[in-house]
């Protein structure tokens, strides 16, 4: 997901967002540590995304406070 793409969305839909990521990052671990990882380099993305996004939702954050 692009960060403009990331912008539009709601602070609600970032947080659900960056739990779905989680979750799948960490189903990605265990799958890498079990030797069944089907695409190693989607761990490197999936950890990108999730700070994409929570620079994002920071952003936001502070928007609402000013």
């Amino acid at each position: 997901m692009k960060p403009n793409e990331i912008r539009n969305l709601t602070l609600d839909e970032i947080h659900l967002e960056v739990d779905k990521l989680r979750q799948e990052l960490l189903d990605l671990r265990i799958q890498a540590a079990v030797g069944h990882a089907s695409n190693p380099r989607r761990i490197r993305t999936a950890k990108r995304e999730i700070a994409r996004l929570m620079t994002v939702a920071g952003e936001k954050a502070e928007e609402k406070t000013r």
